[in-house]
């Protein structure tokens, strides 16, 4: 097994930027296989290189985390505060930080300068949401990102349309973007809550299905999309630090029945 690992890696790009052969290569690979075997593969033999997790806190985030800290707890776990966030949020944060023992929790703030010359009154979100993604959001965790190889994210594809292709394994900004529940649905989830008595975010029985910035989060109507508070109003889905996805097949093409 240990050489069918190592010839693995040599066929995986280990430099610190990644290409579209490498993601399809690894979602080949990997297909099929469970989730926490996947994980326990590739970050003990540093398959990815040097990587760390994304970490909203948010309603479904202590799965991936939990799974993650069973492996190792001292994986770099990134959040972008941005000043915005519920109190809820930042409590929570605290909550599974400790019931997890994870070691390595690194909170992102905004640049102050970039702050005060382009939202000066906080209320940026109010008349350009992207705009004050990019500030609060996208900009620091590129700046956070620079030393990793690879980051790992909690997105699932039945959280929303523009999710539902979402592979395990794809390219980013030439990094890549492992995520270990895209195949998870609604009913899995709920069941590794149950199974290992996880606590839940406190705003979720309150209606918040996805949980953002408080000014940009709604409760959402029963049948609405999971994501449908996220910028209600507006022709925005994503805050900027995912895209949308089209997956690739093993030749490099589109597959539209992944």
């Amino acid at each position: 097994m240990a050489d069918t690992r190592a010839r693995a890696v040599d066929r995986i790009n280990t430099s610190p930027r990644y290409s579209e052969a490498d993601a399809i290569r690894l979602n080949n690979m990997f297909r099929g296989r469970d989730t926490f075997e996947v994980l326990e593969t590739v970050l003990p033999e540093q398959m990815l290189g040097d990587v760390a997790t994304v970490s909203s806190f948010g309603a479904e985030a202590v799965v991936l985390l939990h799974l993650l800290s069973r492996i190792d707890p001292s994986l770099p776990v990134l959040f972008l505060d941005t000043g915005k966030h519920f109190p809820e949020t930042l409590a929570y944060r605290d909550q599974v930080t400790a019931l997890l023992g994870l070691t390595d929790v690194r909170t992102l703030t905004p640049n102050a300068a970039d702050v005060a010359a382009r939202d000066e009154t906080g209320l940026r979100w109010s008349y350009d949401p992207d705009g004050c993604c990019a500030i609060r959001k996208v900009a620091p965790l590129q700046t956070a990102l620079a030393p990793f190889d690879a980051q790992i994210s909690g997105r699932k594809a039945f959280q929303s349309s523009t999710r539902s292709a979402l592979p395990r394994f794809e390219i980013e900004d030439g990094r890549l973007k492992m995520n270990p529940l895209a195949d998870w649905d609604k009913a899995r989830i709920e069941s590794y809550f149950a199974e290992h008595n996880l606590p839940r975010h406190p705003l979720e029985a309150q209606g918040y299905p996805s949980i953002g910035c408080a000014p940009c989060t709604s409760r959402v109507k029963p049948g609405e999309d999971p994501r449908a508070g996220r910028w209600r109003g507006w022709d925005k889905t994503e805050c900027g630090i995912h895209t949308a996805v089209t997956p690739l097949d093993e030749t490099g093409e589109n597959d539209p029945a992944f």
